[in-house]
């Protein structure tokens, strides 16, 4: 499955980066498949990986901050593989041309 999710801190006031990259590091020690982008990051795994590394983002967000909002898109689809690259690769593929990542 693939999920997209933000962790926001609600009371660090505009500049977040300092706690995005507490959240970020887990992602990438994680070993599952990621992709960062700039309002948030998809990850690909099984159900409980993806979820089970969410809920340590949150939660560590949580030991830095008293209002955390947490954002969870999930694309569940039986037997998909590598969606992270292969979706973006079946449209490129339609439309005849790659596409700005």
């Amino acid at each position: 499955m693939l999920a997209e999710f933000s962790v926001v801190p609600l009371d660090k006031g505009v500049s977040l980066s300092d706690y995005v990259s507490k959240v970020l590091d887990l992602v990438d020690q994680s070993g599952l498949e990621y992709q960062l982008t700039p309002m948030g990051t998809i990850v690909e795994g099984d159900w409980d990986e993806v979820m089970n590394l969410i809920k340590k983002c949150h939660h560590t967000m949580r030991e830095h901050s008293d209002r955390v909002e947490t954002k969870i898109i999930i694309d569940d689809r039986v037997g998909a593989k590598n969606r992270i690259t292969g979706k973006i690769e079946s449209v490129e593929k339609k439309l005849g041309k790659k596409l700005k990542k």
